[in-house]
């Protein structure tokens, strides 16, 4: 299998520290608010890794943290706490609140089809293993304490920016709107620990040696891996944002910890962008998995959506070009269940469509490619019934769409017809026919069929009586 390696800046045999296994960390949520569409699609390109690693044959292991404490709401170590933005804007207890947005996020995780890690882990289940290695960091000198926090010395650390093949022009704090920390030795340092002479109100605090407080965002992916996955990392996953400087620091102090290469693969998903640009949650509404189910999407429409396209690429979300991507995903759900099972399964043809299916797969995830194999199926009108079913099953365990599921929702006449009436009323904005576009609307509500405009597109609900 080939993997692009953000390390090395190139496509490269993927090779495990031991045969066969794989163990897997991949960045999970900051619980302080939902998981937008934008970051569902990094988990599917997790997703995706971990089924193909499996399909393939490998034993994998995989661990994701939940972010509960410690993530400020800027890279330079500057602001508060997300969760105590969350905690003043809800009037709740962090846990609360963590609570609430971890079972909002798998909610949404599950809707999607991707597979539970094996390890989840809470940022606060982990405060002894943080205080073992902060310890150690400030005993080999690569850690110091100032201003009654604790920091790490990226000087001591060669090759800091390793990840990014850049140098100190990135780094967190040299910008103007950023507000540096006078208690730094180098404004590139991170903190591994704060204390309450920072953040006197903050709720979580825990005992340490340097006094009460608790961790960076930082040092629990470094704690949470190394505790469930050992000290040999094979694949680390996240979205392009978390590179620089949450994943560049991780590798710092966790080799700095370790006294040895800590972990050969990185593994990142590129944003998903709307009109405006990235995705985030400062924008206004929160588009959540949840939210385009209420209004009528299938959340397998949006998986299949981001498949369509390579992990490394931007993909540009519309209301549009989800509707697009659902009328072929149903298309593509009519021509399966129309598939009767006739014949014997043909073991050399099973395994010749199983091999095609592998090897664009092995090419660095190569999703798109993967799905023209199931299309090629289709049309394959020297695969019997029984074949192209037994192998289209196969091709799910990574696709992951429940393309065999007869629960699974199948287009209607009715859903058709509304999509045609949703495009004719958008000709009819476009060419400043308000009329006739306000007429598609008030016949659609008498249907029982509300339509909903936002800067993405149009979307409907059925209106329950």
């Amino acid at each position: 299998m080939k993997l692009y390696n953000t390390l090395t800046r190139k496509v490269e045999d993927f090779i495990p520290h031991e045969e066969n296994k794989v163990k897997m960390y991949t960045c999970g949520p900051t619980v302080y608010h939902y998981a937008h569409i934008g970051n569902i699609r990094n988990y599917i390109g997790h997703d995706i890794l971990y089924r193909t690693l499996k399909f393939l044959g490998y034993e994998v292991t995989r661990a994701m943290n939940i972010t509960d404490v410690g993530h400020l709401v800027s890279d330079g170590d500057t602001g508060d706490d997300k969760m105590e933005v969350a905690r003043k804007r809800e009037n709740k207890s962090s846990m609360e609140i963590a609570k609430y947005y971890t079972d909002a996020f798998f909610n949404d995780y599950k809707k999607v089809n991707c597979i539970m890690p094996d390890i989840v882990s809470p940022a606060t289940d982990n405060i002894d293993e943080y205080i073992k290695i902060i310890t150690n960091l400030i005993d080999k000198d690569f850690a110091y304490i100032s201003g009654g926090n604790v920091y790490f010395d990226t000087s001591k650390f060669n090759n800091y920016y390793c990840l990014t093949n850049q140098d100190s022009n990135l780094v967190v704090g040299a910008r103007e709107d950023v507000t540096a920390d006078s208690n730094k030795r180098n404004q590139a340092d991170f903190v591994l620990w704060f204390t309450t002479s920072k953040f006197e109100n903050h709720e979580l605090l825990w005992d340490s040696p340097w006094g009460k407080g608790y961790p960076g965002w930082h040092i629990e992916c470094t704690g949470i891996s190394i505790k469930y996955l050992g000290e040999y990392l094979d694949i680390h996953g996240g979205g392009v944002d978390n590179i620089f400087p949450h994943h560049t620091n991780e590798i710092a102090q966790s080799e700095s910890y370790l006294g040895h290469k800590w972990c050969k693969y990185w593994f990142h998903n590129e944003h998903l962008i709307d009109e405006s640009g990235k995705m985030s949650k400062s924008k206004g509404e929160i588009l959540t998995v949840s939210y385009l189910e209420n209004h009528g999407f299938n959340p397998l429409s949006f998986r299949f959506m981001c498949l369509g396209s390579h992990y490394r690429k931007q993909l540009l979300f519309t209301n549009d070009n989800l509707i697009h991507a659902e009328d072929i995903y149903k298309k593509l759900l009519k021509k399966i269940s129309n598939i009767k099972e006739e014949g014997n399964n043909d073991k050399n043809i099973f395994d010749l469509y199983i091999e095609k299916f592998k090897t664009h797969l092995e090419n660095d995830l190569n999703t798109s490619n993967a799905l023209s194999v199931l299309y090629e199926l289709l049309k394959d009108n020297n695969v019997n019934g029984t074949t192209k079913l037994s192998i289209i099953k196969e091709f799910d365990k990574v696709l992951a769409l429940d393309l065999c599921d007869s629960n699974t929702k199948i287009p209607t006449e009715l859903d058709d017809e509304i999509r045609v009436l949703i495009n004719k009323r958008t000709e009819a904005k476009k060419n400043k026919n308000f009329e006739e576009a306000d007429r598609i609307r008030n016949d659609l509500l008498e249907k029982g069929i509300k339509l909903i405009d936002t800067r993405e597109g149009t979307s409907y609900e059925f209106i329950k009586d």
